[in-house]
């Protein structure tokens, strides 16, 4: 079977949508799937072209086995709304035009932002094909969840044309429950044109290992208690509320490290100067096989987004890879994603932006002691081969 997929992040970005879709799609050609993928010059978050590459109309790769044909796409960094759009829109377009000429059986498109869904719409319509829309997201409800945008004209046709991808797609994969549940009740899709594959985790990458002492080192770190935070510095992940957590904080074993870029990074620095924090690191991103280095020397690791029922629905893909590596999680994330920790009992939740709770639970966790096997057992359940077998049946039926 030739099957096309549609995606605006993949390697060498490093971020959650990129990571899935290229070891979804790994997997789905060590099963003998002929994998097209359609995307653009690597750039996430900062808008600026990766080393090697080139923002051209057209570059074909071999990557493991997955043929990645890179369009032309308008390049801005990960925020501005405006310029985004532009980004989003670019790609829909010239992901449309280069799929009209790739043969394929199926189409899979993916979210959040849905002008990648649109394309998809596109090419199943002209090509004759099927088309499964993938939703990471909800998109645009996420938009007015870190208050980028109010409810405007704008807003409500990007909300109706959401409504109408979800529609027309053939199937639909959702990444948590409550996703599937809104869709069914909110917008009225059949159930069984829905399908919960969750994120889950690469177990041949992320495996518990000593602390990379090198690391250590180089920080000057040796004798902290580190709470890591590894990942996107955008609007919707409060990092704000971290770092004056941060200045309240008396312990100086107690050591903040955060590693990533994104929309908020210059300000969160200019933030860490303003406060005079001492006990608080920031990093640039790194590869996603440099990353195990840092997460190895965290003690305890932070998923944390801002206060919004929409982020209830959420199931940061993050609380997979380092759980993987043994990393108690500090979660200040309601709903989906705090009755996973709790289920599993691999860490401590707090509320969403209560500073009280917040510097309570990390008191806690530092003396605690979390379980080996809860962490088996979680990664067990989320082995991201095992999910990627369960969403090509459920798209082959």
């Amino acid at each position: 079977m030739k099957l096309l997929f549609l995606t605006d992040n993949f390697p060498p970005e490093v971020n959650a949508p990129a990571t899935r879709t290229y070891e979804h799609c790994r997997e789905w050609v060590k099963s003998g799937i002929d994998v097209t993928v359609i995307t653009c010059a690597p750039n996430f978050p900062k808008g600026e072209v990766f080393t090697g590459y080139k923002n051209k109309l057209y570059q074909k790769e071999i990557v493991d086995g997955i043929k990645v044909i890179r369009v032309w796409t308008y390049i801005s960094a990960n925020k501005g709304f405006l310029k985004r759009i532009l980004d989003y829109m670019s790609f829909m377009f010239s992901s449309f035009l280069v799929g009209l000429f790739i043969k394929t059986d199926l189409i899979v498109a993916t979210s959040p932002q849905f002008f990648t869904a649109i394309s998809g719409r596109w090419l199943g319509f002209w090509k004759r094909k099927k088309w499964i829309m993938e939703v990471r997201d909800l998109w645009p409800e996420s938009i007015k969840a870190v208050g980028a945008m109010n409810t405007n004209p704008a807003i409500r046709f990007f909300e109706f044309l959401e409504r109408k991808m979800y529609k027309k797609a053939y199937k639909i994969v959702v990444v948590t429950d409550s996703f599937k549940e809104i869709l069914s009740k909110k917008h009225h899709i059949e159930e069984s044109k829905i399908e919960v594959i969750k994120n889950g985790v690469n177990t041949t990458l992320f495996t518990p290992i000593a602390k990379e002492k090198k690391v250590l080192k180089k920080l000057k770190l040796e004798d902290k208690v580190i709470i890591g935070y590894v990942g996107t510095h955008g609007m919707a992940h409060g990092l704000d509320f971290i770092l004056k957590c941060a200045q309240k904080i008396e312990d100086k074993q107690i050591h903040f490290l955060f590693l990533g870029d994104g929309a908020k990074k210059e300000e969160l620095l200019q933030l860490k100067k303003e406060l005079k924090l001492d006990n608080v690191t920031m990093l640039p991103s790194v590869s996603k096989k440099e990353v195990v280095d840092y997460i190895s020397i965290i003690d305890i690791a932070l998923v944390n987004l801002k206060r919004s029922d929409t982020f209830k629905n959420v199931l940061p893909s993050k609380i997979f890879e380092l759980c993987a590596m043994h990393k108690p999680i500090l979660l200040g994330v309601e709903g989906e994603a705090k009755k996973l920790i709790e289920k599993y009992n691999v860490g401590e939740t707090f509320e969403p932006e209560n500073e009280k709770d917040f510097l309570n639970k990390v008191v806690i966790l530092k003396d605690s002691q979390n379980k080996k096997e809860n962490f088996e057992s979680l990664i067990k359940d989320f082995d991201r081969k095992n999910l990627a077998k369960k969403m090509l049946m459920f798209i082959e039926d």
